[in-house]
């Protein structure tokens, strides 16, 4: 269904109430004086043409039907409704005025007072050209994803304009574009642009809903985010973002929550669907008096309902088509993929509808795989054509540098945690690879808090996870202790160096890179200031993770063993010719001997492993040292390497002094240590009969049982 048409004439106004006796259009003016046009209805859908409507005019409508709470009927005309396809929407919500559809005694009483002025409005707006396209989008498998709030990441930013920051128009400023390409980032996942609103419980305490997982319209840029106006001006802006981003390479991700609503539970405010089909948008409980409730969020959508399903596919297709996106992240995804009865489908029509447009063949799909119902836990399941949040992979990776985790988990998720997603033809850029999210501690605060510290939101610190699997070093919060510093710095940098080194699909959540904090609050969804906000000042004294990031992610780009997208199962490789290079594509290296062997797997005190990758024309060796004492690490004898050079570490820069090393070569690796090797080979297998240089001119011993580890 198109949302309203302008002509030269006027404007055609639509919208879908096919449980209403009588919808009227409402035209408001800046004052708040207002015209009320009768739509005739075809089919519950209601339309109407009225002359000499132009761009930026305001509008509402108001649903006449039947008030009938015990059966999901809540229509109240004295509500003025959001249109759901609004292409823009200016305004608030009042919550000291008429939101509710009831009286504040009774939630089954209709109260009859007018919410105009209380309510945010629809606008009117003109066409106008989608953005530039980007010259080529990525796949999965080469991207780079780098998660970040709109108005965060630039409010702090001192090479913004002022009255830029914290706007669309500041994320696309050239020193911000400058910085995200100087760290390799392909895609921008954005925080929740599409128009949203404050829940009652958050105002009261004098805070906003700051990271938007609230929505209101599906089609309209949050008006908060545009620097110049609300009556459209959101629109261009955020078309001249997505324009600027693309000159530069840079794709952009939504993250759209079409699970919920900010209306909440039928408690809650009336401000758009709830008022034109309560019963229709909303899943209800078998009685039909409550909200079905998988969210967490007072009310889920229903997407079993093809009009609702419609509503969100003719979103997508829009922010794709004429807003110029690249992908979506879907924010508590299992909850899209519910049928009438609430069970969780994967061959849903939202998967088939998506999988069938062509709308979308290219256009990444990110699941957020679970929800808060019953079996709502999906990680794995999606199936071809999506990724997924890694949760598993953020857990484990948490767990092996603060030291309670073994190699063997650590081998599947370096590897691409096959476990999760290798199966159904799946490859390994299913796995979208994290460490830390918007949701959580910051990397900086993983290291340096052991417990939560969300005092500011205002819920005496129950809010927010307490299974954070941090390590603050030992000192919670910030210390002038010089070597837990070191220690901070070094661990962050080695949580950074496992997830760049990983195979599958890495997210870096923005200023982690430089040393962001939140001061150890990790719910920080009501701070919409500096505790939120990225201190780009802050960043020198974090150039050493900057750096190793930077350094890693040109690794990650030039050598295809990192992101190729398939799984590597210990497979002989070949040379041109069809024989053996006498190496593997995947082998995991155990420090002393060559290969892990069955005793070094069951060691339950491991802490080093080396996984090796390597095709016919290239080879990696990736240390991960996890424990606190040094080690002799000996690199492996050919055919698996003639020589070894150290790309990069992240040891101390006087701790690891190496740069080319032989075969059989001992080096001693700093407790708590990434260190990633590039290897010379041969790739055909003449180049094996060649004579096989050694340190000092000897061949090496080998041990046949590991040091200490």
């Amino acid at each position: 269904m198109p949302s309203p048409r302008l002509t030269d004439d006027g404007c055609f106004f639509r919208l879908w109430a096919p449980n209403a006796r009588r919808v009227q259009l409402v035209l408001v003016d800046a004052d708040l004086s207002h015209r009320e046009f009768e739509m005739q209805s075809a089919d519950g859908l209601w339309g109407i043409f009225v002359p000499g409507v132009q761009a930026q005019q305001r509008y509402g409508y108001r649903v006449h039907g039947e008030w009938a709470p015990e059966q999901g009927l809540r229509a109240n005309p004295a509500k003025l409704l959001v249109d759901p396809y609004a292409r823009a929407i200016t305004g608030g919500v009042d919550f000291t005025g008429p939101v509710l559809d009831h009286t504040e005694w009774s939630e089954n009483q209709l109260d009859d007072r007018d919410s105009l002025g209380s309510v945010p409005l629809s606008v009117v707006v003109a066409d106008t050209p989608p953005p530039r396209p980007i010259a080529r989008r990525r796949p999965l498998s080469e991207s780079l994803i780098y998660e970040l709030h709109v108005k965060g990441y630039t409010q702090l930013h001192p090479l913004v304009p002022e009255h830029q920051r914290g706007t669309y128009a500041g994320l696309s400023s050239p020193a911000v574009i400058e910085h995200l390409q100087s760290m390799g980032v392909t895609a921008v996942e954005l925080l929740p642009v599409h128009h949203f609103a404050s829940e009652s419980f958050v105002t009261t305490k004098g805070r906003t809903n700051y990271w938007g997982y609230n929505t209101l319209g599906f089609f309209a840029p949050h008006a908060g985010y545009c620097s110049v106006g609300t009556l459209g001006h959101q629109v261009e802006e955020f078309k001249q973002m997505v324009s600027a981003l693309h000159d530069a390479g840079i794709e952009v991700i939504l993250d759209v929550v079409y699970n919920h609503t900010c209306e909440g539970s039928h408690q809650g405010p009336t401000l758009s669907f709830r008022g034109i089909d309560h019963r229709g948008y909303y899943r209800l409980t078998p009685d039909h008096r409550t909200d079905y409730d998988v969210t967490g969020c007072g009310n889920s959508v229903d997407t079993s309902n093809p009009d609702v399903l419609m509503l969100v596919l003719d979103s997508m297709r829009y922010w794709v088509t004429e807003m110029g996106v690249d992908g979506f992240r879907f924010d508590l995804a299992t909850t899209l993929v519910r049928d009438a009865h609430h069970h969780v489908d994967q061959e849903h029509a939202f998967k088939q509808a998506i999988a069938e447009d062509p709308a979308f063949a290219d256009i990444k799909m990110i699941a957020e795989p679970w929800d808060m119902g019953p079996f709502g836990y999906q990680v794995g399941r999606f199936g071809r054509g999506w990724s997924e949040w890694n949760d598993r992979f953020r857990g484990f990776m948490r767990d092996y540098w603060r030291g309670s985790g073994g190699v063997q988990e650590l081998a599947t998720r370096l590897s691409g945690s096959a476990d999760l997603f290798g199966h159904d033809d799946r490859p390994p850029s299913s796995s979208i690879n994290f460490i830390t999210a918007h949701d959580g501690f910051t990397l900086r605060d993983l290291v340096s808090y052991n417990h939560k510290h969300n005092e500011a939101n205002g819920e005496n610190n129950r809010d927010g996870s307490d299974d954070n699997r941090s390590w603050n070093c030992g000192v919670e919060g910030e210390t002038d202790d010089e070597q837990i510093n070191r220690l901070r710095h070094r661990q962050a940098r080695n949580l950074m160096a496992s997830l760049l080194l990983s195979r599958g699909v890495p997210m870096i959540t923005a200023g982690d890179e430089m040393g962001r904090t939140q001061r150890g609050n990790n719910n920080a969804y009501c701070q919409d200031n500096p505790i939120s906000w990225v201190d780009w000042l802050m960043a020198p004294q974090w150039a050493d993770l900057t750096e190793l990031t930077r350094k890693l992610v040109r690794l990650r780009q030039e050598s295809r063993l990192l992101h190729y997208d398939d799984y590597l199962y210990h497979v002989e490789v070949l040379d041109a010719q069809g024989a053996s290079l006498q190496r593997y594509n995947l082998a995991w290296m155990n420090g002393y001997s060559g290969e892990m062997n069955n005793h070094d797997w069951l060691h339950g005190g491991r802490r080093l492993l080396g996984m090796y990758l390597s095709s016919r024309e290239e080879a990696l060796l990736a240390w991960f040292h996890a424990g606190t004492e040094s080690i002799p690490v000996t690199m492996p004898n050919p055919p698996w390497g003639w020589r070894y050079q150290m790309l990069a570490t992240t040891a101390d820069p006087d701790e690891l002094v190496v740069s080319s090393l032989l075969p059989g070569a001992t080096i001693v690796l700093p407790g708590r240590t990434v260190a990633v090797f590039g290897v010379e080979v041969p790739s055909d297998a003449a180049g094996l009969r060649l004579p096989v240089p050694h340190p000092h001119g000897r061949v090496q011993p080998k041990r046949d049982r590991p040091p200490q580890v």
